[in-house]
């Protein structure tokens, strides 16, 4: 068999920085970690190609060369997926789709040949063994969570490796916490499963052997599901192996905003090598997160906890959301001085969707709100159900407070709160190497010559220079990843 799995182009959203990696000469933030361990699960003397459309083009010839088309999605690339889709279905290539998007909308996707849904540890197999039997069906699924102790080393060698700013390994699935918006739990589950510690080496000892170098995704729904496993097992055999290693690479990974009430683990992931988090802060009013049950946000005074977080070290990066069904016309300024005053610069802000599956899917459904289908984007101003407030004054508020957080004033308003809390790790290097020289040059063009506003990044600049400059290098990325928000909200 030849096999080309193939993965579809992310529009512009937060995740996507493409202005940003304009900087440093790539061509996409990560690569799609699913299709290449699904890769690794088929049979060995099948040939593989991979094409990730957001580093390379889709070719006629590529499609012709394969026997099967193989398309891993999330909900974000729908309209991508459909136009590969139809490109396979006028050539006459078979077409197999798994993922996210497949797994929660597969009765929406037309011309699709069999469907390898949930998580492919179960179902790829079932595929296999009827393809080998010459009867294989359309659609297979499976309400089992595979034991991913078992799940093989990606084939990181299929990635053009050069042409991501950083690589992408996981070490768990699940996630304790059960939002009413999330699809994680109805996914990968409530129970989080982990690989070994010496399973996640072997990949980083892949990644090595490959020659790269680098920030590392730690793609994981929640980080620190599992605490005790972490500190027993998994984050000792790391620290030492990044020790070994002189911290080749660091790691960024998704956790809950309770690791900020554990001093112990915050230390280990530190010099484990972590030094950025994404966290879900999702609102600060108390009523919405009672409503959506984000019960781990509640009771505590979460810029307190954000800013402990940035002193032990960690860049915090937070995702938000209105449109809750609590929410006030109040919510917006409340989101804007919550934002401010917790320096969190990357601040990921989206209204509120029902994806489908979810228990806000069937909560909208059962009162007779819910509306199109979930786009999965969180920078085109959907919203696919209707909201308590206002229609037109969500909108206006939203785009409002996007243009807000993300004007210059404020933009670096934030940075400076950020410098003045966040302490550096001690495993990192002050070494700048060429290409951050070449990304500094660049910066200086279009942020203090080219780009309007630039006596912020000037200011910001001398500051960072005179006051904290063991954080230079932080501080310039920071102002490059605004330069990608201010313009990815242009259009909101």
């Amino acid at each position: 068999m030849k096999i080309l799995l193939v993965y579809p182009e992310t529009p512009p959203t937060y995740w996507s920085f493409k202005d940003a990696l304009k900087f440093i000469s790539k061509k996409a933030a990560e690569p799609p970690l699913g299709l290449i361990t699904v890769a690794a699960m088929l049979p060995k003397d099948w040939e593989k190609k991979l094409i990730d459309m957001n580093v390379s083009k889709l070719k006629d010839e590529d499609l012709l060369w394969a026997d099967y088309v193989f398309i891993g999605a999330m909900n974000v690339h729908l309209n991508s997926f459909r136009e590969i889709v139809r490109r396979c279905n006028k050539l006459g290539i078979k077409v197999v789709a798994g993922g996210p998007l497949a797994t929660t909308q597969f009765a929406d996707l037309l011309g699709v040949d069999h469907f390898i849904l949930n998580e492919a540890e179960i179902t790829l197999p079932m595929f296999l063994e009827d393809l080998e039997k010459g009867s294989p069906k359309q659609v297979y699924q499976s309400d089992e969570f595979p034991d991913i102790s078992l799940t093989p080393v990606p084939l990181f060698e299929l990635l053009d490796i050069k042409k991501y700013a950083s690589m992408s390994v996981q070490y768990s699935r699940g996630c304790p916490y059960d939002c009413e918006f999330c699809s994680i739990t109805m996914l990968n589950g409530r129970k989080p499963r982990t690989k070994s510690a010496e399973q996640f080496i072997r990949e980083l000892n892949r990644l090595l052997e490959l020659g790269y170098k680098g920030s590392i995704s730690v793609v994981d729904d929640n980080f620190i599901g599992n605490k005790r496993k972490l500190k027993d097992e998994f984050l000792p055999a790391l620290i030492n192996w990044s020790r070994e290693h002189n911290y080749i690479y660091n790691f960024i990974t998704e956790v809950s905003i309770n690791l900020a009430d554990d001093d112990e683990l915050m230390s280990m992931m530190i010099e484990a090598g972590f030094n950025s988090v994404f966290v879900g802060i999702e609102t600060p009013n108390s009523d919405s997160l009672a409503e959506c049950g984000k019960s781990q946000n509640l009771r505590r005074n979460l810029v307190d906890s954000v800013k402990k977080l940035q002193r032990a070290g960690f860049i915090v990066s937070g995702g938000f959301i209105v449109g809750f069904d609590n929410d006030t016309e109040k919510v917006f300024d409340e989101q804007f001085q919550f934002i401010q005053q917790s320096g969190i610069t990357n601040a990921m802000v989206g209204l509120l969707n029902a994806p489908t599956g979810t228990k806000l899917y069937k909560r909208m459904k059962s009162e007779g709100r819910l509306l199109d289908m979930f786009s999965g984007n969180n920078m085109d101003a959907s919203i696919n159900f209707i909201p308590k407030m206002n229609y037109k004054t969500l909108i206006r508020g939203y785009s409002n407070l996007l243009h807000s957080i993300y004007s210059q004033k404020e933009y670096f308003r934030r940075v400076y709160e950020f410098l003045s809390e966040y302490r550096k790790p001690e495993w990192q290097s002050g070494k700048i190497s060429l290409r951050e020289i070449k990304a500094f040059l660049r910066l200086l063009w279009l942020l203090g010559i080219v780009e309007r506003g630039k006596k912020y990044f000037w200011k910001l600049l001398f500051l960072t220079v005179f006051k904290y400059p063991e954080k230079f290098t932080t501080a310039m990325t920071l102002a490059v990843y605004g330069y990608h928000f201010r313009r990815v909200i242009r259009t909101v």
